[in-house]
This record gives C-alpha cells, sequence and structure tokens, in this order.
C-alpha cells in the first residue's frame, strides 16, 4: 500500500522564492497536484536567482518546485483573472505569498476566494502578524530572523565578533513554509467537520520567534533572577536585562561546547560538540572517558553547580583531550560511555554520505537534459505506508494548455490567450524602419 496522504487534493500555488514553494512542495510529496502560477515569459524569481547556467533554472529554484506543474499566467489580465478565478473554484487549496496588499488590489483576497469557493482554504504568509506594528513591511529571511529575536541571540558574546548574527538554517523561510504547511493539513481536516475553508495567516516572525521559544524562556528566568548559569558569561560577568549572545552554549542546564580537534588549522569543520550532563552517573562516565577522573573528587567539578561556575576551566581542558584526535575518533570514544557528541559536519560531508539518501532525508532527482541529476532534501518524516516518488521540476508554463484544457478552454481560446500576453509575453514592438 503506498496511498498518498494528500491524493485528491489541488492546490493553486501563487507563490514564489522560498517560504511558499517550501510548503507547497511538501504538499506534492504529500500527494496533492500543485499547480504553480508563474509570470509568462519570466517565472519564478528563482528560476534565474544564482543560476550555474544562464540558459538553466538554478538549483535554488529547482529544490524547492520539484513535482508541480507550472502554469503561465498573467493573472492581471481580464483573460488571467477568469482563468484563475475558474481555477479558484475547483481548488481545495489556495496559497499566496506576495507583498501585504497584493492580493486584495489583484482582487482575490480572503474574502474574494471564499465567496468564490467556500470550500478552499486560503494559506498566505506575510513578514508579520497582524498585530505588530511592522506589519506592512517586506520581510526577506534575515528580517525574520532580526525581529524575532534570533540574531540578537546568535553569535559570540565579546570580542571583534559580537554581532547580531543570522542562523545558516532559514528559520524565516523555509521554516515558515513548514510552519504553513501545519496550518494548511489542519485546516484540511477542519474542513471534514467544518465543510468550510477557512484562512491561514503565517508570518515569518512567528514562525521563526516559534524556534525561539527557549530563548523567551530565557528571559523569564533573567527577569527573575538576574543571570543565567548555563551561559558562558556566569559567573564572572554581568548581565544586562535581556538575554545575550552565548558562543556555543547548548541552551539548557547542560553544559556543551564546540571543541577544535586535530586538523583545526586548516579545516573550518575539525571540531566536535560535547555535552556533559547534569546527572551524577553521566558525568562520571564522562570524566572516565575523558581521563579526568579528578574530577570526580574536585569541588570546583563534581556537582552540577560547582561545573556552572568553573565551566571555563573545563572548556579548556575538554579541548585538551580533543585537539590531538580527529572529531571522528572523538565521536567515537565519548559516544561509547554515552556522552553526547556529534561531529562538526560540512554540507560536502553531508552530501557525500550515502546513508543519507534513504528515500527521505536526502534525494536525488533526475531533470533531464543539461541539468541531469540534482540532490535536494526530501519530505522530512517517514510514514509507515507511504513513500514519496520524487520526480523533476516543471518548465516555465509547461503544463499550461493541460490545465486549461481540464478547464474546457478551446484551442482557439489557448492560442488567443498566448496571443494576448496572458499566458505567453507579450511581443515586442516592431523596430521602426530606419
Amino acid at each position: 500500500m503506498n496511498t498518498a496522504p494528500l491524493q485528491g487534493i489541488k492546490v493553486i500555488d501563487f507563490t514564489e522564492v522560498q517560504s511558499g514553494p517550501s510548503c507547497t512542495q511538501l504538499l506534492a510529496w504529500l500527494g496533492a497536484e500543485v499547480i504553480k502560477i508563474e509570470r509568462p515569459g519570466v517565472g519564478d524569481a528563482t528560476r534565474s536567482e544564482i543560476q550555474f547556467d544562464p540558459d538553466e533554472p538554478s538549483y535554488y529554484f529547482l529544490q524547492l518546485n520539484s513535482d508541480k506543474k507550472s502554469l503561465a499566467l498573467d493573472a492581471k489580465t481580464p483573460d488571467g483573472k477568469e482563468i484563475l478565478t475558474k481555477l479558484i473554484k475547483s481548488a481545495d487549496v489556495f496559497i499566496e505569498n506576495l507583498h501585504p496588499g497584493a492580493m486584495d488590489k489583484l482582487g482575490f483576497s480572503w474574502e474574494s476566494v471564499h465567496a468564490l469557493n467556500p470550500k478552499c482554504v486560503y494559506g498566505t504568509i506575510k513578514g508579520f502578524p497582524l498585530s505588530s506594528k511592522y506589519k506592512d513591511l517586506k520581510a526577506y529571511e534575515p528580517i525574520a530572523q532580526v525581529t524575532a529575536g534570533a540574531a540578537s541571540t546568535t553569535g559570540w558574546w565579546e570580542g571583534p565578533d559580537n554581532v547580531p548574527t543570522q542562523s545558516g538554517a532559514a528559520l524565516g523561510d523555509s521554516n515558515t513554509g513548514m510552519h504553513l504547511t501545519i496550518g494548511i493539513l489542519a485546516a484540511l481536516l477542519q474542513r471534514e467537520k467544518t465543510g468550510e475553508g477557512s484562512f491561514v495567516y503565517q508570518s515569518m516572525h512567528n514562525a521563526c520567534l516559534n524556534l525561539c521559544r527557549i530563548k523567551t524562556r530565557d528571559q523569564l528566568t533573567l527577569d527573575r533572577l538576574g543571570y543565567l548559569t548555563q551561559f558562558p558569561q556566569y559567573p564572572n560577568e554581568k548581565f544586562g536585562d535581556f538575554v545575550p549572545r552565548s558562543g556555543n552554549q547548548e541552551g539548557s542546564g547542560v553544559l556543551g561546547w564546540t571543541y577544535k580537534c586535530k586538523g583545526w588549522e586548516t579545516d573550518p569543520n575539525a571540531y566536535v560538540y560535547v555535552i556533559l550532563q547534569r546527572g551524577a552517573k553521566q558525568f562520571e562516565l564522562a570524566a572516565k572517558a575523558l581521563g579526568f577522573e579528578d574530577w570526580l573528587t574536585n569541588p570546583d567539578f563534581n556537582t552540577a553547580d560547582a561545573r556552572d561556575k568553573h565551566k571555563q576551566e573545563i572548556y579548556k581542558r575538554v579541548e585538551t583531550f580533543t585537539i590531538n584526535k580527529t572529531k571522528y575518533e572523538v565521536t567515537e570514544l565519548l559516544s561509547k560511555a554515552g556522552v553526547p557528541v556529534g561531529p562538526v559536519l560540512s554540507t560536502k560531508e553531508i552530501m557525500t554520505d550515502e546513508s543519507l539518501y534513504d528515500g527521505n532525508t536526502l534525494v536525488r532527482i533526475n531533470q533531464g537534459g543539461k541539468i541531469g541529476e540534482f540532490v535536494t532534501i526530501g519530505v522530512p518524516f517517514t510514514i509507515s505506508n507511504y513513500q514519496p516518488a520524487y520526480g523533476p521540476c516543471p518548465e516555465l508554463g509547461g503544463n499550461t494548455d493541460e490545465v486549461l484544457s481540464a478547464l474546457g478552454y478551446t484551442a482557439e481560446q489557448l492560442a488567443q490567450f498566448k496571443a494576448n500576453g496572458t499566458t505567453a509575453p507579450m511581443p515586442k514592438p516592431a523596430e521602426p524602419a530606419k
């Protein structure tokens, strides 16, 4: 049995770049028919962003638009509006991520779409919640991170690199798409009970803030105590009234840090992350594995509270163990003792790890032509009785005739749509004779 969870669900994808397409990509892989609306002759902005070949879509586009259908459509023309109206009337889900007010101006706000098709779930991505004073800002990935507490709590707390730092993970973009996916699936399940579609509003800010939950926990603790014992600044430095940057500390009550390993001088990723747990038994196992059994009788280290106060000494000593071993050797030695440990892996190491090509974690897709095979991240979870099939991305407008024919348009009408600029670029005016 391999029943797609969203089989029979039709999604009109009026999104572009990353936040919206990451949502509709997942819906497509779960079996929905996703019809991606793209501007005639232009397409999604990522088709031509960071290209490796000027004649081919970029990997940015390819990784976010597999298994969708592409309909080239200018929804500003009268015919384009009529076509989009028909599509919406037949859809289960409509999703957009244009800048605030754009869909209202186009005539396809939530209220308008709900009137056209009361059963249609309407998903939207914007930068900020409607209650925010920043709700009208045009948001990009870094904007979400800097306004949601991610950047202010990421990075080094001292020295010349003490600057707010954004995460390498797409907390504002793909993370927002994943959050919207949850909302869309919940709305579809709700529709089974009510018979009516609902409006799902997901802001990049809130998706990013949701992943900063422990930082709001830290703020509450800081407000109560005036300090944070798990932070490297404790106990020797003064805390302000906000959660500071904390380097590579783990984030909870355990003592976690990133340590140099053999080869760090030339390899920027020759590091390992080691966590010393608070429990007496776990710490004893770690101390013995590290060869630091004197810690077990030293009052500066033999309790979790004492270790919090002497963490800088611990960091320095643990690195004497790791620095003459490879990150893989450290991982093997300490993991045998039950110590939470892991090597810092580069993107190259991850993408050349064949064990990760398991049908979901990393997947290879054959796009054909000059592109050939490319790698992307698959559905991030597994379902016991469903395995996604990962197919190629559509050519710009590659499904236009198919989609419009299914709506009942004739060959003559299709030709007219191309001629009047609805589904194809308007021809350039002829240059006057010299």
